[in-house]
């Protein structure tokens, strides 16, 4: 699933996701990685990093779905999810071991797109997503990933 058509289900979902009363925040953010990783094939990994209220330039783990992960807590700079958050930029790392500031989760991992999630102009977290294929990303991802933390920047 990768076309326009499925993308714009996929965020229409995501959109419902979102604006429902239902659950909590955690579990509309889970509910999104679970949604993500089940329906693109080469999403392997999905995980929402949050910005701590109580230290400003500090990410920390918050809702995901794929292997556990050692890196709960990354400081602005450091590896691809901190040079996000840090460059307020969107990375996109097409071959991971070309990377000298990359931290691994795992010896699966070959690419990585990680994109910031603004509030108010204010980076507040962002959306990392892990492949296990080599250069799977494309502009239609990077476009549909900054769409979706759009749409989830009012959940934080």
């Amino acid at each position: 699933m990768n076309t326009a058509h499925d993308l714009t289900v996929l965020l229409n979902k995501i959109g419902e996701i979102v604006a429902s009363s239902g659950p909590g925040r955690d579990e509309k953010l889970h509910a999104i990685c679970a949604l993500l990783e089940k329906h693109i094939s080469h999403y392997d990994w999905v995980g929402f990093y949050l910005v701590d209220p109580a230290r400003e330039r500090e990410l920390v783990l918050g809702p995901f779905v794929g292997a556990p992960t050692e890196h709960t807590r990354i400081a602005f700079g450091q590896g691809i999810c901190g040079q996000a958050a840090d460059t307020e930029m969107t990375f996109v790392i097409q071959d991971v071991t070309q990377e000298t500031n990359y931290l691994s989760c795992s010896p699966h991992v070959k690419s990585e797109i990680v994109v910031p999630i603004f509030k108010d102009g204010v980076v507040v977290g962002e959306i990392d997503i892990d492949s296990h294929a080599l250069a799977p990303f494309t502009k239609a991802d990077n476009a549909f990933l900054e769409q979706i933390a759009h749409l989830v920047a009012g959940l934080l």
